[in-house]
């Protein structure tokens, strides 16, 4: 499809965030200057394909004035031969708007670069962030880990330390029964001779 000034014009490009970028009233200045002088070319161009096609049209008149004529035509004919010596102005008006239409692709390029300059530099800022985070993340779940570590021996050596506690006790407490049965068993029972209305009974 051939580019026109009017899809310069109506070219509507995206706007550029969270980085530096061109100046959009800049750019459309430039554009519109762009617009002028491409219909100034296409004007151009349309002007003198109409006096190509006058002069091709007017060019097979000429030698049948000529045979009429006796030499008159003659001097008359190669004076329309000058004119097609602008003929290389369609071709400067090609060269104006391929250069202009290069123009427009190089600014788009670069505006596409830009862009994509730009979607690689946040991915990799968004992979970076993650990246951080995911390290956070892991070092607090290891310091967690390793103080619930540190609080679970510390409660296996309060448990093993009651326990002890618990042995040593009960072995004084049997051994201060026994001893008091012992006791008991040894001291002489003077309860049988006492008579029952002593006890109180």
């Amino acid at each position: 499809m051939a580019l026109t000034p009017d899809d310069v014009v109506t070219k509507q490009f995206q706007h550029v965030r969270f980085k530096e970028g061109f100046d959009p009233d800049e750019v459309d200045d430039f554009l519109d200057e762009i617009v002028v002088e491409w219909r100034k070319t296409i004007a151009e161009n349309d002007e003198l394909k109409a006096k190509v096609a006058a002069l091709e049209s007017g060019a097979p008149a000429a030698p049948a004035a000529a045979e009429t004529v006796v030499e008159e035509p003659v001097a008359e004919t190669p004076a329309p031969a000058p004119t097609p010596a602008p003929a290389p102005a369609p071709a400067e008006g090609a060269a104006a708007t391929a250069g202009i239409i290069e123009l427009a692709q190089r600014l788009h390029d670069e505006h596409v670069a830009e862009g994509k300059a730009q979607r690689d530099q946040l991915i990799a800022d968004a992979q970076a962030q993650a990246a951080t985070i995911v390290a956070e993340a892991e070092a607090k779940g290891r310091d967690e880990i390793a103080r619930q570590e540190k609080e679970r021996k510390a409660l296996e050596a309060r448990i093993t330390e009651l326990r002890q506690f618990e042995r040593d006790y009960r072995a004084e407490l049997r051994s201060f029964i026994e001893g008091k049965l012992r006791d008991l068993e040894t001291s002489p029972s003077g309860s049988s001779s006492t008579p029952v209305s002593a006890i109180g009974l």
